[in-house]
């Protein structure tokens, strides 16, 4: 029988003479005592776990054989642990997939209970307050998932940086547009926008691949998240019954305490009543299946943000391999022709730009309408297919040195500024269109669109000057920058105020009363400017949602808040019936009211 135990039943020994051999510590009371976890980053990351400075410094007579050197190196190299000692309790063993082998770090170590806490605050928070709608309920919920995965990536040892913080910081901002409006398009960009920040921010990535890919990144760690939870709670239950059977204790007696004494108070003050049912959200047996649905949602995000901070997959792993260097020619003169075409379209661009609507009509025989409908989306189109090319020509780019770049820049640095210069035709010709017709939401969306990759066109402008090493996140700063401002300008109440002073001005049509009427809440301090019986039928609809909706304070927007007040104020006139040719007289949108045209617009 050999006197030795197996690799993976023991933990390397001291040297030979020492007193006594050592004793693996078990991973709850190596974290207990601050023992940085074994599969983070440090200056003893290359040691042995479990082996003394002494080891580390002279070789030992009893080393394992060379067999079990070379697999237990092996097995370090491919992100897996070496002994069980190298890992908490109840930690996934990472396997040798391919190529995703060096995409995933080794897995985190046992859940804290700082991580176990912020996940059950968020599941239940979920529960309670996400059932009656979006409004600042979910920032409230955003808190926790955010504290759980800062407290995970602590405990990875990661640290802050700044394109951290910046991703961060900007997913909770973005969540502050549900929170004040109540239009539910800006409120859905900027959820989405706030979710792809929140896992760039856990993942940390650069480059393209890593930025477009890391963005939806989070989803890859909901079932090794939820994996990861259940086994450290049943490591941290099996070690510590006792620990969990007081805290169950201590939670009965405070919620026991709360009831009573809370009861009392509410029916010895009825203010202090009203208080207290305002605050507390109401929970019934038909909403039961809807509230542990989000529940279990709540709970199984916060462990996927929390084990993507702990052992994030690195996206940036993913490259694109260049395309094939093209010679000088072949590369620059399709390049070359398209800047001549752009030049010779914005020259005649540059006559309307400046000259305004005379000069449209002298030399097109166009109005406002027409004209703008016959360029705009195709503007569009050609902005968006100028990017493209501009991303192909890079790819095939020469590269043998500083004229090849001189060169590079030389062509594409022209084809921006053009395509710069079509953008702001554009959004002249969508102003054109705007000021004859009024604003609508598909209007304000597309001419946001055109803007953006405005600014997209200065960044690649920039990294042709400065280096194109930010410019992946720098653009994904952009998207989210101009959500955010979408939604804080709110843009139903920008469309409200715009068609509400054409109608002050006396131009062209009476105010569209079929169009204002469907806006949101957000509309209601413009459209209350209307007189009579304008005001009304603009308003009824709205009304009817505002004033007879019991959604709690935690799931009213500011937007609804205000619009309810100055509703309460000044409530509707009449039944309704003399709204059927309030806003009808005239042209809409450039065609006679029998006419069946179709306006894209």
């Amino acid at each position: 029988m050999p006197d030795q135990p197996s690799e993976a039943s023991r933990p390397p020994e001291k040297p030979r003479g020492a007193d006594t051999p050592p004793t693996p510590e078990p991973p709850a009371a190596a974290e207990a005592a601050g023992t940085p976890a074994a599969n983070e980053p440090g200056p003893s990351e290359a040691r042995t776990v479990g082996a003394t400075p002494a080891d580390t410094a002279r070789p030992s007579p009893t080393q394992p054989s060379d067999g079990r050197r070379q697999r237990a190196q092996a097995a370090q190299q491919a992100g897996q642990p070496g002994s069980p000692w190298q890992h908490g309790a109840g930690a996934p063993v990472a396997k040798d997939d391919g190529m995703t082998a060096r995409l995933r770090p080794p897995p985190p170590s046992l859940i804290r209970p700082a991580v176990l806490g912020s996940v059950l605050a968020t599941a239940l928070l979920s529960a309670l307050l996400l059932s009656d709608g979006l409004a600042v309920n979910l920032l409230i919920v955003a808190v926790p998932a955010a504290l759980a995965a800062f407290f995970a990536a602590q405990a990875a040892g990661r640290r802050l940086r700044p394109w951290t913080a910046t991703w961060a910081v900007g997913g909770l901002a973005l969540l502050a547009v549900p929170a004040l409006r109540d239009a539910g398009w800006p409120t859905f960009l900027a959820v989405v926008s706030a979710f792809a920040l929140g896992s760039l921010a856990l993942h940390g990535s650069r480059s393209w691949p890593g930025v477009l890919i890391g963005s939806l990144g989070l989803f890859d760690s909901v079932v090794p998240g939820v994996i990861w939870g259940v086994r450290g709670i049943r490591a941290r239950a099996s070690g510590s019954r006792a620990n969990w059977g007081a805290t169950l204790r201590t939670t009965a007696v405070a919620l026991v305490l709360l009831v009573v004494f809370g009861t009392l108070f509410a029916s010895a003050d009825a203010a202090f009543a009203e208080l207290l049912g305002s605050l507390m959200p109401e929970a019934s047996v038909g909403t039961g299946p809807w509230r542990t649905l989000l529940f279990a949602l709540g709970l199984a995000g916060a462990l996927a943000a929390a084990h993507a901070a702990a052992a994030p997959v690195r996206w940036d792993g993913l490259t694109v391999r260049p395309g094939k260097p093209r010679g000088r020619a072949e590369w620059a003169l399709p390049l070359i022709v398209l800047n001549l075409l752009f030049a010779a379209f914005i020259t005649l661009q540059l006559v309307v730009l400046f000259g305004g609507y005379d000069k449209v009509r002298d030399v097109t025989g166009l109005s406002h309408a027409e004209y703008a409908r016959q360029g705009f989306w195709q503007l569009l189109w050609a902005t968006l297919l100028t990017l493209l090319v501009i991303a192909l020509a890079l790819r095939w780019a020469p590269r043998g040195g500083t004229g090849d770049r001189t060169l590079v820049r030389s062509v594409l640095g022209p084809l921006c500024v053009l395509t710069l210069v079509v953008v702001a035709s554009a959004l002249r010709r969508m102003d054109l269109y705007v000021d004859e017709y009024g604003l609508t939401r598909l209007r304000i969306s597309v001419a946001a669109m055109e803007l953006w990759l405005g600014v997209v066109l200065i960044l690649i402008l920039a990294a042709g000057v400065f280096g194109a090493r930010f410019l992946p996140r720098a653009v994904a700063v952009s998207a989210a920058a101009g959500v955010l401002a979408f939604g804080l300008l709110s843009p139903d109440g920008l469309i409200a105020e715009q068609n509400v002073q054409r109608f002050e001005d006396g131009r062209s049509t009476p105010i569209d009363i079929d169009y204002v009427k469907d806006l949101s809440a957000d509309a209601v301090p413009a459209l209350d400017r209307l007189p009579e019986p304008e005001r009304s039928c603009a308003l009824r609809i709205i009304q009817n949602d505002v004033l007879h909706d019991d959604t709690p304070w935690y799931a009213t927007s500011w937007g609804e808040a205000r619009a309810k007040e100055i509703l309460e104020k000044r409530p509707v006139k009449g039944d309704g019936s003399d709204c059927y040719r309030v806003g009808r007289e005239g042209t809409r949108d450039g065609y006679e009211p029998d006419d069946d045209g179709y306006d894209p617009y």
